[in-house]
């Protein structure tokens, strides 16, 4: 934590607040259609953990909307909590009943944006960036955000050897997951505030952004080939164990140190024709999240037996401990950060600014904390008319 004050104070950062687009916005939203689409086969769509709380629909149970199954997806990270614990502990299929919740494992938001516009996938965890991209790239017509899932874990980590403050950073080499994802937009955000010029598409600039998956980050971090990266958990978490230190906690960039990571989208379609089956897997999600708040232990072990099966590697206590403490799983859409995170897109120029009324439908989230005597969340203004 000594490298995150000094760079702060160096820097001079104050928590972060939406900036106004400028004419530097020029790139269309069409650039982000043509970031490679890995296939579903290869990023794990359909595969299935060998878990008994996953076998499928309870016997004798009715089904939900009259459905065979219902096909959930998120990433095998550590900011996806609610759907690793949710779909390990059994708290989606016992919503579920007699309707069999299926999973699908994802690497990257647009290959499960693709998947959710084909009608192969139901309801998903995913990103601010992609919900965002997805939503614009079908003028409103094809998701909605139905639920908030977890707030941080994503961190700048360096090299100490070359990076002793923020100032540091220019010259450097630094990862990001994907062009115009969430991360990489937040990191072109956060380097137009220290005055540095980056171009976005190619990442050269003042500083030079290495676009890499974060399956091999950390991999290209030990060989010297980038001096740090601006990831996730459980990635920033390794970074640090293979000897980086966390020069900046992006939660220090927001105000209350919260903002989305993570949210809960649905096909438009899919809502509109089976509401009891989304409410079935929101209602799932909020007792995942209380029962993540009351045993993290406990969760963070479910968590990371459920990355094991979907994965084949459990994450080493080293990794795991940290990168569970960064997060905080939350109900709470979180949508006027949503927004912010639009607009740092739009003044990176990777999205021409879009129009977010109607993204939310929180209706049916609102419905179920009412039964479990929770007060209702905020859309910002951005809710279905």
């Amino acid at each position: 934590m000594g490298l995150l004050t000094e760079g702060l104070a160096r820097a001079g950062r104050h928590p972060r607040t939406p900036r106004p687009a400028t004419s530097a916005a020029r790139r269309a939203l069409a650039v982000l259609a043509v970031l490679p689409l890995l296939a579903l086969a290869a990023c794990g769509y359909g595969s299935q953990a060998k878990d008994d709380a996953r076998a499928g629909a309870v016997a004798g149970a009715p089904k939900t909307d009259g459905l065979d199954s219902v096909r959930i997806g998120y990433f095998g990270n550590i900011t996806h909590a609610t759907a690793l614990v949710g779909a390990r502990k059994g708290f989606f299929q016992r919503a579920l009943g007699g309707t069999e919740a299926k999973y699908a494992v994802f690497n990257a938001g647009p290959s499960e944006i693709e998947a959710l516009n084909s009608g192969s996938l139901d309801i998903g965890w995913i990103g601010p960036s992609p919900a965002i991209n997805g939503y614009a790239r079908s003028d409103g017509r094809n998701l909605r955000i139905v639920s908030g899932s977890a707030s941080g874990g994503v961190k700048l980590v360096v090299n100490p050897e070359k990076i002793r403050s923020v100032r540091d950073v220019e010259g450097k080499r630094i990862a990001t997951p994907q062009l115009g994802n969430t991360q990489d937009v937040a990191f072109l955000d956060w380097a137009a505030e220290q005055g540095w010029h980056v171009d976005a598409q190619s990442g050269k600039g003042d500083v030079t952004v290495v676009r890499s998956d974060n399956k091999v980050t950390p991999d290209a971090y030990r060989s010297g080939s980038v001096d740090g990266a601006w990831v996730p958990e459980p990635t920033a978490s390794k970074l640090v164990a293979a000897g980086g230190e966390v020069l900046l906690d992006e939660a220090d960039l927001w105000p209350d140190k919260k903002f989305v990571i993570t949210n809960v989208i649905v096909s438009q379609k899919f809502l509109d024709e089976h509401p009891e089956a989304v409410e079935a897997v929101l209602r799932a999600s909020v007792t995942t999240n209380r029962w993540i708040k009351a045993h993290p232990d406990a969760a963070k072990a479910a968590a990371n037996e459920q990355l094991a099966a979907d994965t084949g590697k459990a994450l080493p206590a080293a990794v795991l401990d940290p990168a569970w403490r960064s997060i905080q799983v939350t109900d709470d859409p979180l949508a006027a950060t949503l927004e912010t995170q639009a607009g740092h897109a739009v003044e990176a120029g990777l999205l021409d600014r879009p129009d977010l009324r109607g993204i939310y439908d929180l209706a049916p989230l609102n419905k179920v904390l009412r039964s479990a005597g929770e007060p209702a969340v905020d859309d910002a203004g951005l809710g279905v008319p």
